[in-house]
């Protein structure tokens, strides 16, 4: 069997200027990357720099710069970017793109108003879970336990809500409503939400007291199941093993996933994937890095945005060098969320695609008509048979 490894990575969020069909959206105008470095006065991105991140700049001619990073004279990587062409700009969405699918039509999304949900769903959920609910509107996390944690706790109720995603969140303290209660309500809710093409039911568990109330990293995504084999099913087929770092495992609801690491932030999926370069012989390795989405776009935190990018660019610089010269990393996103940009929802953009393979030439790789692309390049690179859809950019 041969010793090829391929690192995948997705830097949940990380946009790089607007999509075509960015105003089907209400996103004409956002540019993840750009608004944040202009928003903090530049960014200090060396890594990133030398391996191409501004190069991309140069196929997307209308996005403006990225302020503190310039064109590599040489990049370090195969640089390019893409298009996502599934309807929809959530995180399964694009990952599920990334992994070789088309949504068309894309997920279920609920209408913006109180109540959001329809009663046949709710009134189905509550009575299987005896609990009353709350919310049942659009909001952020944070807003909704504030504005209904106090209740919530007395009447030991679930705070459900939903945003511009196509999700079904449920929250409840910890300490008055168990996880595993939590938990089993969202598994009842996943099938509840079946029928509607609802892509994710997410837990949201929080801790706290009034005024003070905080989540927690318990939480539990459950997706929808696809409807075709994923990039993890077909190279697992293959007799190639496959790995998932961060919340990978639960937009893919664990099919065709070898071994999982749930872990709840940056500093730990880091720890985990430079653990997996550092000792794994063969195989697929597929993570998420999440919070530059979940700390800081949908918080609306540039500076907080910058920083995490920083903080990636040093760690990039320590476990580059630690490659083998048959390894291939891939760095790339699944949507936008530009900090500065109106509201606290993604936003539809192009995004960033980067490949690292020591020692060997690297070449521009164009703007990539579909996510896919990069499925259809892992399988190249295993030398399996071809996925249904996708162009690979290393042939």
């Amino acid at each position: 069997m041969s010793p090829q490894r391929v690192f995948l990575i997705v830097m949940d969020s990380v946009g790089i200027g607007t999509a075509p069909d960015a105003a089907d959206y209400g996103d004409p105008g956002a540019a993840t990357l750009q608004h944040t470095a202009q928003a903090v006065g530049g960014m200090h991105l060396p890594t990133f720099e030398a391996a191409g991140l501004a190069n991309i700049l140069s196929l997307l001619p209308d996005q403006g710069p990225i302020t503190g990073l310039s064109p590599a004279a040489a990049p370090a990587a195969s640089w390019g970017a893409m298009r996502e062409r599934s309807q929809g700009k959530d995180t399964i969405t694009g990952h599920w793109e990334i992994a070789g699918l088309l949504l068309k039509p894309g997920f279920h999304t609920f209408p913006v108003k109180t109540p959001a949900f329809p009663e046949a769903l709710t009134d189905a959920l509550q009575e299987a879970t005896g609990l009353p609910l709350l919310g049942n509107c659009h909001g952020s996390g944070t807003d909704m336990i504030h504005r209904f944690g106090d209740e919530a706790c007395s009447r030991k109720a679930l705070i459900v809500y939903t945003s511009a995603d196509s999700v079904f969140q449920i929250a409840a303290h910890e300490e008055v409503i168990p996880l595993q209660t939590l938990y089993a309500a969202c598994k009842t809710a996943r099938s509840l939400c079946d029928p509607y093409r609802v892509g994710r039911v997410i837990a949201r568990p929080f801790t706290g007291t009034s005024g003070n109330y905080t989540r927690t990293p318990n939480r539990v995504d459950y997706a929808f199941e696809t409807e075709e084999p994923t990039l993890f099913q077909h190279v697992q087929a293959h007799g190639v093993p496959t790995y998932s770092v961060g919340k990978i495992e639960d937009i893919f609801a664990n099919r065709g996933i070898t071994r999982g690491w749930h872990t709840g932030d940056n500093a730990a999926s880091m720890a985990r994937t430079q653990d997996l370069i550092d000792t794994l012989d063969h195989g697929f390795v597929f993570a998420n890095f999440i919070d530059f989405d979940m700390l800081y776009g949908h918080r609306r935190d540039p500076r907080g945005y910058a920083d995490c990018l920083e903080q990636m660019d040093a760690w990039l610089a320590d476990i580059l060098p630690r490659l083998r010269e048959t390894d291939t990393l891939i760095l790339t996103a699944d949507h936008g969320n530009d900090p500065i940009f109106k509201g606290t929802d993604h936003t539809r953009e192009h995004v960033p695609l980067l490949v690292y393979q020591p020692g060997r030439p690297v070449r521009e790789l164009g703007v990539r008509d579909g996510f896919y692309d990069v499925a259809q390049s892992i399988t190249a690179l295993f030398n399996l048979p071809p996925m249904v859809r996708g162009v690979s950019f290393l042939n």
